[in-house]
């Protein structure tokens, strides 16, 4: 079932949808012919074909199909509110860090608030990138982490055992566990059981309905509802892309955080400041 999910991330998703499309197709068009064959051979035996619970039965798959969507469609949604929320909270943790380390003596205040700032503009460029270009700038984020840590520790050495220092290190904290919980939340995926289910009830549902509409325009209503199953399918699965898709979660605070740090540079809280004096000799 991973091959399955990594085989799905692989291919674009207009693909997917037409093998969706194709697989329908060609359920129904077993289907119309497997109803073809009961009739012939009803006609030849001189029996009369009986109908009336297809349409039942047809109904409750179709509701099936819709409730598995439906489920599925949640799963997709949930994980994605989940990225875009972590976004947010990853912001205010530098955001946070950044207002701490404008406390800090020189040069410990400029050299952290330059690496956050870093940090920051690599985080808005991993959140926008295709998969085939993070990989760089993954190893990018995690030196950046390594500069952040050691350089509070830096700082710690200096100011000593101090609420500033005590709190400084709580949002470093912050920040670095955040970075984890981004990674864990964009491996966390609808499992590939479920798309192998949902594709292979589509697929029934596909075949039962040739089955039951032979006529023109039961034929078509059927097309409709396949192209709807098919478009259902396609945004299911661009939801559930982390990177890559079409609907992404948007990096919106970290934007508004990297130009408010770009307008905020160190030394820029230091107008009501005064300076230290110098002892005599």
């Amino acid at each position: 079932m991973a091959n399955l999910a990594d085989f799905l991330d692989k291919l674009p998703i207009l693909l997917v949808g037409l093998l969706m499309l194709a697989t329908m197709t060609l359920a129904a068009g077993a289907g119309y012919f497997l109803r073809r064959r009961v009739r012939r051979m009803l006609t030849n035996n001189g029996a009369k074909e009986e109908g009336g619970a297809e349409g039942y039965i047809v109904s409750a798959v179709i509701g099936l199909v819709a409730l598995l969507l439906g489920f599925t469609f949640a799963l997709a949604v949930g994980r994605f509110e989940t990225r875009r929320a972590l976004v947010l909270q990853e912001a205010n943790a530098i955001g946070t860090s950044y207002l701490r380390v404008q406390g800090l003596p020189e040069p410990h205040r400029t050299r952290l608030s330059q690496i956050l700032a870093s940090y920051t503009n690599n985080r808005v460029q991993l959140g926008t990138a295709s998969p085939d270009k993070m990989a760089p700038l993954i190893v990018a984020s995690d030196r950046l982490l390594v500069e952040l840590w050691a350089g509070t520790l830096a700082a710690t050495d200096t100011i000593g055992n101090s609420a500033l220092a005590s709190s400084l290190h709580s949002t470093v904290n912050e920040v670095i566990d955040m970075d984890s919980a981004r990674k864990a939340a964009r491996k966390v995926r609808v499992p590939g059981e479920v798309f192998l289910a949902l594709w292979v009830y589509i697929a029934v549902t596909a075949g039962m309905l040739g089955y039951s509409r032979s006529e023109t325009q039961g034929r078509l209503l059927a097309g409709i509802l396949f192209l709807l199953f098919t478009m259902s399918y396609m945004l299911i699965i661009d939801i559930d892309r982390p990177a890559g898709g079409n609907i992404v979660e948007g990096q919106g605070p970290m934007i508004e955080l990297r130009e408010t740090l770009k307008q905020q540079p160190p030394g820029t809280f230091d107008i009501w400041r005064k300076p230290v004096a110098v002892p005599a000799p």
